[in-house]
């Protein structure tokens, strides 16, 4: 085993990355639609906050075209999906124009306008309650205003060490 032990200042970004590649993580599709446009994108980084008031965080590299549409908006929904989605979560990943990342799938309005991707797991319906800067991404703390359960997935979206993964069944 290699354990390198740095001080709390000197830990390479590289490094930081590659540790955190060996994390597994749901896959979300995270999308917003308001006065500033439609967007979204792929993300790992979404957890639980807390149960009451029902909330959400959300990361976002803050120099993306999509942070600043996010920011703006005010309104997103996190579409969490299993591994049929995989195609879909690497293009809204991904340079592709923001026409082509919508129209390969179906979308239904949210109560708040943000797209809700038919046939997620669950679409979390939020707006934003907050958000600060931290390095490189904005942290986005939402409040789910209504959920939508979807049937769920006997394959989960899974992602670990840069690729997705398939869970062999228990």
């Amino acid at each position: 085993m290699n354990i390198q032990v740095l001080s709390e200042t000197s830990v390479p970004a590289a490094l930081f990355k590659d540790a955190m590649a060996r994390v597994a993580g749901a896959v979300h599709i995270v999308t917003t639609d308001g006065p500033a446009g439609k967007a979204g994108f792929t993300a790992t980084a979404v957890c639980s906050v807390t149960a009451d008031p029902p909330t959400l965080l959300v990361c976002v590299n803050e120099t993306s075209s999509v942070a600043r549409v996010l920011t703006a908006n005010k309104v997103l929904a996190i579409n969490t999906v299993g591994s049929e989605f995989n195609e879909l979560a690497m293009l809204m990943g991904g340079k592709t124009s923001l026409e082509d990342r919508f129209a390969s799938a179906r979308w239904t309005p949210g109560s708040q306008g943000a797209p809700l991707l038919d046939g997620a797991m669950v679409n979390f319906d939020c707006v934003t309650h907050d958000s600060h800067v931290c390095g490189t991404h904005r942290v986005m703390f939402c409040r789910v205003v209504a959920v939508r359960l979807g049937e769920v997935a006997l394959d989960p979206g899974l992602y670990f060490n840069r690729r997705f993964r398939h869970m062999a069944p228990v």
